[in-house]
């Protein structure tokens, strides 16, 4: 076993793609919050993924990836609806009843759900004092968060984004321990046409009427931004840092969700948020080990 050093010690293309994939996953919760007005959550989940899936593809038969498929496609298929088909349809559905800030928010609970879930599932050390420390304090301000800013019907909103945490934590474990082989392009076409597929009948049936110029706009930057360039970057991340740290861009997505909601959606700066999101930081960090992470040894 390899014990990497902390995050500092990342390398220059690390760092870099860590910073893009924190701004490209900050910003959907605001697109998403725009374009759920006039376009349902199932209809949404296909217009993100099958202009993606049909604008890869063809790269992805000329590159020969997808032939690799073949011995993992039960992997695929987990992963396709851990970090896609359910997250997906769940946070669309949440952002109708909640602000997207709180629903970046309840995203940051991912690196301690992915730590637990390491631990679990034998692929990580049991956490130490500090980090199980660590992990009381983060679900603490996950806690406080929920328990200031969410009332009534939301809660089911609240529940469903408990649901997209657990799926966003699993996904990247699901590629390091089976598809850390097989060319990211692939696993990434593959998992936008399957979801694609999966919602095409409702969708189809579904079209909304009217779009505004705002809401189409945001499709667009789904479509290009935070489908198709977000997952070949993040497969690069993963490769590069590996699961563990590569989990820890939710650190920093939701504080891009939170000023761009207040920005530009007039969304409130609550007390909720003042009080809980540095728990849910300060308890990421340490639950992680400070972003410490174990990687098995290259095969030969």
């Amino acid at each position: 076993m390899v014990f990497c050093p902390s995050l500092h010690a990342m390398s220059r293309r690390g760092w870099i793609l860590f910073a893009a994939m924190s701004l490209i996953w900050g910003i959907p919760y605001l697109l998403i919050r725009i374009a759920v007005r006039d376009i349902s959550p199932p209809t949404l989940v296909f217009l993100r993924t099958a202009p993606a899936a049909l604008m890869l593809l063809p790269l992805a038969i000329r590159q020969g990836a997808l032939g690799s498929l073949r011995t993992h496609w039960r992997a695929v298929i987990a992963y396709t609806a851990c970090e896609i088909c359910v997250p997906w349809l769940l946070l669309f559905r949440a952002e109708q009843h909640i602000p997207s800030s709180l629903a970046g928010l309840l995203v940051a609970a991912v690196p301690l759900i992915a730590v637990l879930l390491a631990w679990v599932t034998r692929h990580g050390d049991p956490p130490n004092w500090r980090r199980l420390i660590g992990l009381l304090v983060g679900f603490a301000g996950v806690a406080v968060i929920v328990g200031v800013d969410v009332h009534g019907s939301d809660l089911i909103a609240v529940g469903e984004m408990g649901i997209v945490a657990l799926g966003y934590a699993t996904g990247p474990l699901i590629v390091s321990r089976y598809l850390s082989s097989i060319p990211s392009l692939a696993v990434v076409t593959a998992s936008l046409v399957l979801t694609a597929l999966v919602y095409s009948p409702v969708a189809l049936t579904h079209l909304p009427k009217h779009l505004s110029p705002e809401e189409i706009a945001s499709v667009i930057i789904l479509i290009v931004v935070c489908s198709s360039v977000a997952f070949v970057v993040f497969f690069a991340l993963i490769a590069e840092v590996g699961p563990a740290r590569a989990t820890v861009v939710t650190y920093v997505n939701p504080a891009v969700a939170v000023v761009l909601g207040i920005a530009l959606l007039h969304e409130h700066f609550t007390i909720g948020i003042a009080l809980g999101f540095p728990l849910v930081l300060i308890g990421s960090f340490f639950g992680t080990g400070g972003m410490r992470r174990r990687v098995a040894p290259e095969a030969t």
